[in-house]
């Protein structure tokens, strides 16, 4: 037998079902679990990682769990091993270790050889001295442990391109000449967090090294398609309720506010839970390049959006060139602690630095004459006919501007309803309307994957950084530009001609 039919066999012959409506019966793998399992097993270039994402209720856990025996005092048990699973709250963590402690208890002849330790979360293999432990992100970390197989549970749940919990597993493998990483979860909400990242690497990259099975419903799939349905719980009509997925669909249907929720958990997209400004696939439709030229050639307009001492600031230039908003955007953060915002943002500011995407002002906080004088070089040469800014510390940047001889058509921008709500409406039609070339600047597309909108009580809205998920700096710089763009030509009375879109007659 190779090892992917042992390990099939291990669970199939010793392994009972822990808890639901089949308690006590053999867990009898299903075709995708079989698959997923030879595949990883029987690898001829071996397995480093292996990922496993489906919708919720697929057995990904009672997966975790019988993998972890397999390991613990089945056919992949090695002497003096170390293994781990890692899940991001105490609760998901003790869910993986419950399942494996009845699936030994239920068998006495797993018992006999299997040491449970409710107290520490602990299973201890004894005839090959196997030591499993549960982790979870906000109790002890995976310093000082040297597991030969890494479990992550439910990965998914990472907001951001990284964790330290995760990065401490995924180090502490190191001294393994042949370590196992495993992520078992429903897919993470946006392109940036971390299980994405490792999904779309897998993906691209070729390695064969990584083991990636991904189930999911199509993009475009209808909330009541059961082949969607199916795309995404490979187990539906075998162990997964078929007609609590037909529930929660028709629930969907009726209320909206339902659907982001039910397409992420039970078609396995990715999905925000809230609904920012603009959806990713309408942005990503503008994700063409700019031209370089426009900005000495055609009427361009600025917004600049300052930070704190210790956050981002933003510059971003728009200019009307046949019919198309060509987008440049420019950020400059703090070096001296880039490393500890990316964490804390979970956003890898430090790799788009390397990049040249943000530009790094020295020492730890902006210094504002370091800004004046890089945008001061940046607009030299562009025909900018206005620079929208929010007053709040904007005396700051004019201080040193002025001392540089820089004089710039400031038009102050209010970050209310009143002059946010035209801009935001500007900058909606003309992405809905595929009329912007943004170039996929990352950090412009963070901001905006970030943006929330609050609305008043006459359907007025704006950017609220309150109810944001991370930094909207370029979203908020992007808008204004846009706004003082539209309020220019509104004087100039060329508004309409300015929008140039069917969409844009309801809003004027």
């Amino acid at each position: 037998m190779t090892r992917g039919e042992k390990v099939c066999a291990f669970v199939e012959r010793y392994l009972l079902i822990p808890e639901g409506a089949y308690v006590g019966k053999p867990l009898t793998l299903a075709p995708f679990q079989v698959e997923f399992i030879k595949s990883v097993y029987d690898n001829p270039i071996g397995t480093r990682r292996a990922y496993l994402s489906t919708a919720r209720k697929n057995a990904k856990s009672a997966t975790t769990a019988a993998l972890l025996l397999a390991h613990i005092c089945g056919p992949e048990a090695k002497l003096n091993s170390q293994i781990i699973s890692g899940a991001m709250s105490r609760d998901q963590a003790a869910l993986v270790f419950a399942l494996a402690s009845k699936m030994v208890q239920m068998n006495p002849e797993l018992a006999r050889v299997v040491r449970t330790v409710p107290s520490s979360k602990r299973l201890i293999g004894l005839r090959k001295n196997v030591e499993y432990r549960a982790l979870a992100a906000d109790g002890p970390t995976a310093h000082g442990l040297s597991p030969v197989l890494a479990i992550l549970d439910e990965v998914g749940q990472v907001r951001g391109p990284r964790s330290d919990f995760v990065d401490a597993i995924i180090t502490s493998q190191g001294a393994h000449e042949s370590p196992l990483l495993l992520g078992i979860s429903t897919q993470a909400a946006n392109d940036g967090d971390l299980f994405s990242i490792w999904l779309d690497d897998a993906r691209d990259s070729g390695d064969p090294r990584i083991v990636s099975r991904v189930y999911e419903a199509p993009k475009d799939a209808e909330l009541t398609c059961e082949e969607g349905w199916r795309c995404a719980n490979p187990a539906l009509g075998v162990f997964r309720s078929l007609p609590d997925v037909r529930e929660m669909a028709e629930r969907a249907v009726r209320m909206p506010s339902f659907e982001p929720t039910f397409r992420n958990l039970y078609l396995n997209q990715r999905v925000e839970m809230t609904s920012p400004f603009i959806s990713r696939a309408v942005w990503e439709a503008n994700g063409g390049p700019p031209d370089g030229l426009v900005w000495e050639t055609h009427p361009t307009w600025v917004g600049i959006d300052l930070s704190a001492r210790n956050d981002l600031t933003a510059m971003v230039m728009v200019a009307l060139a046949d019919g198309k908003w060509h987008i440049e955007a420019h950020f400059w953060t703090p070096g001296d602690s880039l490393l500890d915002r990316s964490k804390r943002d979970r956003a890898p500011y430090d790799v788009w630095a390397d990049q040249g995407y943000i530009h790094v002002v020295p020492g730890q906080s902006i210094d504002y004459e370091y800004v004046a004088r890089d945008i001061a070089e940046r607009l030299t040469g562009v025909n900018v006919v206005g620079v929208a800014f929010d007053r709040w510390r904007f005396d700051l940047l004019v201080k040193e501007l002025q001392g540089l001889g820089v004089e710039l058509p400031l038009v102050p921008f209010g970050q209310g309803f009143r002059d946010m709500a035209p801009a935001i409406d500007i900058l909606e039609t003309a992405l809905l309307n595929n009329t912007v070339l943004h170039g996929a600047h990352p950090v412009l597309t963070m901001c905006m994957s970030n943006s929330r909108i609050e609305m008043d009580a006459a359907g007025n809205r704006k950017l609220n950084k309150a109810k944001a998920t991370g930094r909207i700096d370029g979203a908020v710089a992007l808008a204004m530009a846009m706004g003082v763009a539209g309020k220019s030509q509104e004087d100039s009375g060329d508004f309409d001609g300015f929008i140039g879109s069917p969409l844009s007659v309801g809003l004027i």
